[in-house]
């Protein structure tokens, strides 16, 4: 039996790992021969994920039995769109797959099924009377991009013009959504449909980095600390999209804001979430949603039952000021005397830091995870303290600005 994984970062290295368990014989497909899953499959091709008719070709001269995809939208509408037109099995139809990889559609949807969101517009081209009624600030972005690219925060015309421009150029459709900026947290949502009923797995608060016009990670902590009746009212949201988009038995995230007792929904998508959230589901939730995958691709329903982690724990995502990258240090150190409870280094060395604009430019990133918040907050800084992403001249890039707790 073998499997076609797309894409080769952590995820879906830890997704060979399970397939393997399972028997399988795994190939995967990427452009970067040095991705983790590339050095761990059986059989690595160097073929862009959203390259259609070479996915196709592998799958069809491989007499593969399934292509799966986890933690990334694009991929998993090539492979829903591959499976059908082979006859292959997957967890989720080429229609729906489209349907909520598209936020032009998704806002439609939302509009219709009364799903709390933004005020919006979606074009091609944009003229002043299009933004007629709406109010600054508002956020650009194209509609069919991924890790925050293209996302940027106006607050007059002259900046909304220039936003725009650049968001229709990065979009594959030449479309993007203008719409109003709402205030409050940023919560990271991860759910499972099973049955058609959506089970809350995570909520957890995410931070930005400061003082830029753009959305990009720094950070993510967990519990959400949120109350008992807005996590009914977070629950419910999620049934509403699970409803309107026909999900049955799938993963789902939903990026919302939560302002006093408003919630606002940004986007969502048929997935588990992105980066380190196959690790942390498990530990969060005790449900482990790259292995539900699995089942649901080969036609199996795992049962969900959620079992809550009751301590604390940040994922610290780390960036650079503009440098050339040599080596990094101390993390390494920190996991051996338990300060991290893990960690990843994103970037080899000789890798040239610009201004990050999108989580794509992460050096790496650290978990603490701790049974207090005033030991999560201990090890946390100690942590931030000690890293480092040293250039060849020599200098600290990382932005240890960014790595404090209000």
């Amino acid at each position: 039996m073998k499997a076609l994984i797309l894409c080769a970062g952590r995820p879906q290295e830890y997704l060979v790992k399970v397939l393997k368990e399972r028997g399988y014989t795994v190939l995967v497909a990427d452009r970067n021969p040095k991705a983790p899953a590339a050095v761990v499959a059986d059989k690595f091709y160097s073929v862009s994920t959203l390259d259609i008719e070479g996915i196709r070709k592998i799958a069809v001269d491989e007499k593969v039995d399934f292509i799966i995809s986890v933690c990334a939208d694009q991929m998993l509408l090539v492979a829903a769109q591959i499976c059908e037109e082979l006859g292959l099995p997957c967890y989720i139809d080429y229609e729906t797959a489209k349907n909520v990889s598209s936020k032009e559609y998704m806002k439609r949807i939302f509009v219709e099924n009364n799903v709390p969101t933004a005020k919006h517009i979606v074009r091609t081209e944009l003229t002043a009377e299009d933004i007629a009624g709406m109010t600054y600030p508002m956020i650009v972005k194209p509609v069919d991009c991924y890790s925050s690219r293209g996302v940027k925060r106006v607050e007059n015309e002259a900046e909304l013009l220039t936003a725009f421009e650049n968001a229709v150029t990065l979009s594959r459709t030449g479309n993007a959504i203008v719409e109003e900026f709402i205030g409050g947290e940023e919560y990271s949502v991860d759910y499972y449909i099973e049955n058609g009923e959506a089970k809350l797995l995570c909520a957890r608060v995410l931070d930005k980095i400061p003082d830029y016009d753009g959305f990009v990670i720094c950070r993510g902590r967990y519990p959400s600390e949120l109350s008992e009746e807005m996590e009914k009212r977070v629950t419910y949201v999620g049934q509403q999209i699970a409803d309107a988009f026909g999900l049955k038995d799938t993963p789902m995230l939903i990026q919302m804001k939560i302002d006093g007792e408003r919630i606002n929904v940004i986007e969502f998508c048929a997935r588990t979430g992105g980066g380190i959230k196959y690790r942390l589901m498990p530990v969060v939730s005790g449900f482990d949603v790259v292995k539900a995958v699995a089942d649901l691709t080969i036609g199996e329903k795992p049962k969900c039952e959620v079992n809550r982690f009751g301590g604390y724990i940040i994922d610290e995502f780390i960036y650079c000021n503009k440098g050339v990258l040599d080596h990094v240090e101390g993390f390494e150190e920190l996991l051996e005397e338990g300060i991290i409870d893990h960690y990843e280094i994103y970037k080899p060395q000789g890798f040239e830091f610009g201004q990050a604009s999108c989580s794509g430019d992460r050096v790496a990133y650290f978990s603490v995870k701790a049974d207090t918040k005033q030991e999560l907050v201990r090890l946390h800084t100690l942590a931030g303290s000690r890293v480092k992403a040293v250039s060849t001249e020599g200098i600290d890039l990382i932005r240890h600005d960014i790595i404090t707790l209000d």
